[in-house]
């Protein structure tokens, strides 16, 4: 299966119509199929089972290359799975990749939900991040947060995790002022996935920098607090 043939396989159900619509919705001057995610997740599931990781590999860097946003989508598909054996060195190098041409929410955070499967899988792995913290690229930046967003989510974190935790509240924090509206968004969705697991991390935070972050990101953060009654 090369990336062309997985190409024509999605242009054969392709809808010009909701194509348009698409682009007209993300905004981003780029090829458009028209295609939902179910749908590509069905030409995902067909490719995933045919495949060996290393041709997998090459028609997920292949379809990343076309620029076209389905074919991107199908990409970050390819690699987003719990366990990739037998190594997954190569994927997460492959994501990491990525990072630099994320250039709209949507393409960025199939990607990084691909990120984040590599990262839980070896969380040591939160070393090779952090350089993106002080990125020019915005989009580089807003990584870092949504790659590690399974941090917000456990219920009964080891003491590693909560260090990450703390690590990545640390990174937050530097962002707190920044104007851009996606990293603003980006903080508040990552506190308010944490403050229903853990709530105290999330006030401290609050409670140092509300008075630097933009009120809707304030607001969005704190939504999910007990005492919120908003």
């Amino acid at each position: 299966m090369t990336p062309e043939a997985a190409l024509n396989e999605m242009r054969q159900a392709a809808d010009p119509v909701k194509a348009l619509g698409m682009q007209g919705y993300h905004k981003i001057d780029r090829p458009y199929l028209g295609l939902a995610n179910p749908d590509i997740d069905a030409f995902v599931k067909t490719w995933r089972a045919a495949l060996s990781l290393h041709d997998r590999l090459a028609l997920a860097s292949g379809l990343w290359e076309s620029n076209i946003h389905e074919g991107m989508v199908a990409a970050s598909k390819l690699l987003t799975q719990a366990r990739i054996r037998p190594d997954d060195t190569a994927a997460w190098e492959l994501t990491k990749s990525w990072v630099p041409s994320f250039d709209a929410w949507a393409i960025a955070d199939h990607a990084c939900i691909a990120g984040q499967k590599r990262l839980v899988w070896q969380p040591e792995r939160v070393n090779e991040i952090e350089d993106w913290v002080t990125s020019e690229h915005m989009w580089t930046r807003r990584a870092v947060l949504v790659m590690t967003l399974p941090w917000t989510k456990q219920n009964h974190p080891k003491p590693e995790d909560e260090a990450i935790r703390d690590r990545v509240l640390g990174w937050a924090a530097t962002y707190v002022a920044d104007p851009d509206w996606f990293m603003q968004k980006a903080v508040a969705w990552w506190l308010r996935e944490l403050s229903k697991h853990d709530t105290p991390r999330v006030q401290a935070f609050l409670d140092a920098h509300s008075d630097v972050m933009k009120p809707f990101a304030v607001k969005e953060a704190a939504r999910k607090l007990p005492d919120n009654s908003g």
